[in-house]
């Protein structure tokens, strides 16, 4: 029997230009936004208060955008980081570009921008992803630019 372990990808897995669809997506609810806003100590009326949202442009509370950007991010584990990142770098540009309300599904897909050898590292290089959550209609409603300190693969011992 070979198990097969599931994993991230290692730095010489990645290539410039590739484009990672993650599935499944993630329908946020109002209990996931009432939560992360209220563990995060985030009191922000647009995010808890529905009378008050009502009032607004929007007509209705909306979805933390830092839970967004951490859904958006959570959900391409599976596909390029899981056991293979050493650390995240930083993240650099971030955009909201239309809102996300409860009920909205989340869809998220990575572009891979740079690749690099680490200059410090033997063991690892930099990677620069772009991130971007979709809505169930298509729509953009994050963008996200990560860098991160990527494992390379293992050596097999000679």
């Amino acid at each position: 029997m070979n198990p097969i372990i599931a994993r991230g990808r290692y730095l010489e897995e990645l290539r410039v230009g590739d484009l990672y669809q993650h599935r499944p997506g993630r329908t946020v609810g109002e209990a996931d936004n009432t939560l992360f806003s209220t563990l995060t100590m985030n009191p922000q009326s647009l995010h808890l208060d529905a009378k008050f949202s009502e009032g607004t442009e929007f007509g209705q509370r909306l979805v933390n955008s830092l839970f967004t950007l951490s859904t958006l991010v959570g959900l391409s584990v599976s596909d390029l980081t899981q056991a293979t990142t050493v650390a995240n770098l930083g993240f650099g540009e971030i955009g909201f570009p239309k809102p996300v309300f409860h009920g909205d599904t989340l869809y998220a897909e990575t572009e891979v921008i740079s690749v690099r050898e680490s200059r410090s590292r033997p063991d690892a290089g930099v990677v620069v992803f772009e991130h971007r959550a979709r809505n169930q209609h298509g729509e953009v409603v994050a963008v996200a630019r990560r860098s991160a300190l990527m494992m390379r693969a293992p050596q097999e011992d000679a």
